[in-house]
């Protein structure tokens, strides 16, 4: 398999990248909402918000280089069953899923930072607070954090819909070019 993109189909990059963020955000979205109902007494009150930040800002990383990938690579052509309608609506949902990862990761680094103080990850580095203490942060970005991240599930499930139903129900080569097939 190529690791760039060609007309035909995704490379290697672009396929692993994908799926990486996939998991990725499956996991962190499950593991935020399983925290936010730990207590204090708990273990993990303080382990799961240490581990959904730090792979939330390798994440942020991960999606730089996406885009990066993006801009430099081919995406492949649509196949050529689709219709105009579904071109521009996978256009638009994968525009807005990669806004709306930016602004699930930026106020998700905001609520941890709204007090000045840095975020380790995994005690390799230290990402600095940029907004030092600014009061009221914490809850506004709490808030874009919490919609943003039902609102990624939601398109992501939609996303998923659809290459199921091109894969089902046209039997076109839709979701097995993001395989690898």
């Amino acid at each position: 398999m190529q690791l760039q993109n060609s007309p035909e189909r995704y490379g290697l990059i672009a396929i692993l990248i994908h799926w990486l963020v996939a998991v990725t955000v499956i996991g962190l979205f499950a593991l935020g909402y399983w925290m936010v109902d730990l207590t204090y007494y708990d273990d993990w009150y303080k382990r799961a918000p240490d581990i959904h930040r730090s792979i939330g800002l390798l994440l942020f990383g991960v999606m730089l280089l996406r885009v990066l990938w993006r801009a430099v690579n081919q995406n492949p052509a649509p196949l050529p069953g689709h219709r105009r309608w579904e071109v521009i609506s996978a256009h638009l949902a994968h525009n807005l899923l990669y806004l709306l990862l930016f602004v699930a990761m930026i106020s998700g680094y905001l609520i941890s930072t709204a007090d000045g103080s840095s975020i380790s990850v995994f005690g390799w580095f230290d990402v600095p607070s940029v907004t030092g203490q600014v009061k009221g942060l914490e809850d506004t970005a709490g808030t874009v954090h919490y919609w943003s991240t039902w609102a990624i599930v939601a398109l992501a499930a939609v996303h998923a819909a659809g290459a199921l139903k091109h894969h089902v129900i046209d039997r076109d080569r839709t979701l097995r070019r993001m395989l690898g097939m």
